[in-house]
């Protein structure tokens, strides 16, 4: 048996598992319920991540306020202001993914909540695991897919219009930078990935979030609608983008990679 023992307890030691637990991605829980908030932060840190959680609007605001936080997990339904104004108030100062948490069979309330900006959504009662994986996928998209992207570093240009995937930017052909949402550039990407091809709309879930669609998934004619009212002139007579009956859509365009070969 060897003569000693590392004590947690050294100075170094506490700031090495301080500095290693602020690495990991911070969740912010914000559900009325506290059973809910307790069990998946329970979970969540089970899995990796530090959590925190909140009541309403307020105490939400207070915890933004307080943290870093990575990804906020936001319920609809809430005392006093209800999760799609507390949606619309995050996007307008930040790009924070959002996941939100609905009723089921509330389609209205699901598309509402990406026109307001959230990244993804879950129906109420839901699997844990189900929502890690939405968690997973998220982050992926807006943080560690990001740092991919950086590493491949390609232009795409269309039109005159140039998407910097390393720093995830798009310039519209006056050289005006136009921001994009994480799921808006996500799906961009994808058609920009698949020009002049029909993809259906399980096919563009798929290559832009990682999940296959449900029978009644409308995210991506959300995600389509709003990209439509960036680059194309007419969003009401689209040519970049173009729907496809009963097939999905296609970006007819003809893209090139750095300024060299067409992507096929």
């Amino acid at each position: 048996m060897l003569g000693y023992t590392i004590s947690l307890h050294r100075p170094g030691c506490a700031a090495i598992m301080a500095s290693m637990a602020a690495a990991l991605p911070h969740l912010l829980i914000v559900d009325d319920d506290r059973e809910i908030c307790a069990l998946l932060t329970k979970f969540m840190v089970r899995h990796g991540y530090r959590a925190s959680s909140a009541g309403d609007g307020p105490a939400m605001m207070k915890a933004l306020e307080a943290a870093r936080i990575d990804l906020v997990v936001l319920d609809l339904m809430l005392p006093g202001e209800d999760g799609l104004s507390l949606c619309r108030r995050i996007r307008a100062a930040s790009t924070l993914p959002i996941i939100m948490l609905t009723a089921v069979g509330e389609e209205t309330d699901r598309i509402i909540g990406l026109e307001m900006g959230a990244d993804d959504y879950l129906a109420k009662p839901f699997n844990p695991r189900e929502l890690l994986a939405r968690i997973k996928a998220v982050l992926r998209r807006t943080g560690a897919g990001r740092a991919a992207a950086s590493s491949v570093g390609r232009v795409l240009a269309f039109y005159g219009w140039r998407l910097d995937t390393a720093r995830r930017q798009l310039f519209s052909p006056e050289d005006v930078l136009v921001p994009l949402r994480a799921g808006e550039y996500e799906l961009l990407l994808a058609f920009l990935d698949h020009p002049q091809r029909v993809l259906s709309r399980d096919q563009l879930l798929d290559l832009a979030r990682g999940r296959t669609a449900s029978p009644f998934d409308r995210s991506v004619d959300v995600q389509v609608s709003r990209l439509r009212r960036k680059i194309e002139p007419d969003p009401a007579e689209p040519r970049l983008i173009q729907t496809v009956r009963g097939g999905g859509y296609i970006f007819s365009a003809v893209v090139e990679a750095n300024g060299a070969a067409p992507c096929a």
